[in-house]
């Protein structure tokens, strides 16, 4: 690619970054358009017209796709991501697209307006985190910003792009904190946002901050009585074994793969080893 005149490669002196990275990419870009990819991602064929169709409307700051695990079948935990990425897409994000404000344009797949992106840089550029420069949830923070300049931002299911997920249980911990810490900060950024868009976004959000914290307090609760009484909180544990299969169950109808029944799995990785996290 080196070779040809349609690609123009930015070798930086150090390595400073995803964020500045992209900075950099986007000051030196002249299209309508800016596509992030991840180096770990592999996108479909009809990834860029897809989502450029999606961008042909003036009011769409951004845009994303759909993300798959490309290495689904190597381990039991890439089959549990895989899951969880669709549960992700085609769920939360594709609902929150229904109202024009998906919360999180995801990194390894998504389509930027560049006239926005150049009036938001010296905001995404300079974000603080406890009094220190941010060098994480690049995109949640992009996203955000978007949604602060007044634009749209979507979900194109059928934009298909496939990355590489942790297949250990340590690397995937530490994503997930990561990813925690940037959806709890930018929740925060959020909150003013939250009148100008429609009441289901509020909803969402509050439930997505609220939910992980009563699951938590529930399991305290749960084991405080084991610990004072000897007796088994069985009222505790059925009601989140339900919640577990019934959205189990909706996902595989709706996905039509009975695969989805084994994400309750995920549940107890959930209540033993992220929440405590």
């Amino acid at each position: 690619f080196a070779g040809d005149p349609r690609f123009n490669f930015i070798l930086l002196p150090k390595n400073v970054g995803k964020r500045k990275a992209q900075i950099a990419a986007i000051r030196s870009s002249s299209g309508d358009l800016v596509l992030n990819v991840d180096s770990d991602t592999t996108i479909a064929s009809n990834v860029v017209t897809k989502l450029a169709l999606k961008m042909q409307d003036p009011a769409v700051g951004a845009a994303m796709g759909q993300l798959i695990a490309s290495n689904r079948s190597d381990t039991w935990l890439t089959r549990l991501i895989d899951m969880e990425y669709w549960l992700a897409c085609n769920e939360e994000r594709a609902a929150q697209a229904r109202f024009g404000a998906v919360m999180c344009c995801c990194g390894p797949c998504a389509m930027y307006r560049r006239s926005a992106l150049v009036l938001l840089l010296d905001q995404y550029e300079t974000q603080l985190f406890r009094g220190k420069p941010s060098d994480f949830g690049e995109d949640r923070h992009l996203t955000i910003l978007m949604l602060k300049a007044g634009l749209r931002t979507e979900y194109v299911p059928d934009a298909i792009a496939a990355t590489v997920v942790p297949d250990r249980l340590a690397p995937y911990l530490r994503q997930q904190l990561r990813w925690a810490r940037s959806t709890f900060r930018d929740t925060l950024l959020a909150l003013r946002l939250l009148p100008s868009l429609d009441r289901y976004i509020t909803l969402d959000v509050v439930g997505q901050n609220l939910g992980p914290l009563l699951l938590a307090l529930s399991v305290l609760a749960g084991l405080t009585q084991f610990a004072l009484t000897a007796t088994v909180p069985w009222s505790t544990a059925l009601v989140i074994a339900s919640m577990t299969i019934i959205r189990c169950s909706v996902a595989a109808l709706r996905a039509r793969e009975l695969r989805f029944l084994g994400f309750s799995l995920h549940t107890l990785i959930n209540i033993f080893l992220l929440l405590p996290l």
